[in-house]
């Protein structure tokens, strides 16, 4: 006789993280930002109810919605578009669980990486400017364009995230917006 089951209940709920290690997803809650791996290595943890203001401020992220319309389900640019994106460029680095037909988790997709938080905002924030960089090389307006790559010149990442990771208070899971 079949047993009757909850929708996601059953199955295999091991993700195997990029150095092989493996977890349980409905352990990861959704204030997690960082595993600790039994490897020794911190890994990244996202998942689609992170906003992308983890990553940057809302004034950004609100440009970025507004510039940007997804070609897919979502109704705007957000998180699983950014991590979309680490996972194109870094397919090795991250693992992806769907779970989508999981009620108990609260979240539908979660990423985990090879690298920690921390490493994981460099590489959103650095493949961002780098589509910024794209679009803009697309423009009409040289004074735009030279505008541009004059202030990218002055930018850097290492500690736009530093000062980002210190105004949103990461130590702790209740960070606040800016």
């Amino acid at each position: 006789m079949v047993e009757p089951r909850v929708p996601g209940s059953g199955g295999d709920r091991r993700l195997e993280l990029p150095c092989g290690e493996a977890i349980d997803p409905r352990d990861v809650d959704l204030g997690m930002r960082e595993y600790t791996c039994s490897c020794g290595a911190r890994h990244a943890v996202v998942t689609d109810v992170h906003p992308p203001s983890r990553f940057f401020p809302e004034s950004l992220v609100a440009v970025l919605q507004e510039s940007i319309e997804p070609a897919d389900e979502f109704d705007r640019f957000g998180t699983p578009h950014l991590m979309g994106v680490v996972l194109e460029e870094f397919p090795e680095k991250v693992v992806v669980h769907d779970a989508s037909d999981d009620g108990a988790v609260g979240y539908a997709m979660l990423w985990v990486t090879d690298v920690d938080a921390r490493r994981l905002h460099e590489i959103v924030v650095e493949l961002v400017v780098e589509l910024m960089e794209h679009a803009i090389s697309h423009a009409d307006d040289d004074a735009a364009i030279a505008q541009f790559e004059s202030q990218m010149l002055e930018f850097d990442v290492s500690e736009f995230v530093d000062q980002y990771r210190n105004q949103r208070e990461f130590e702790n899971e209740h960070d606040r917006a800016l």
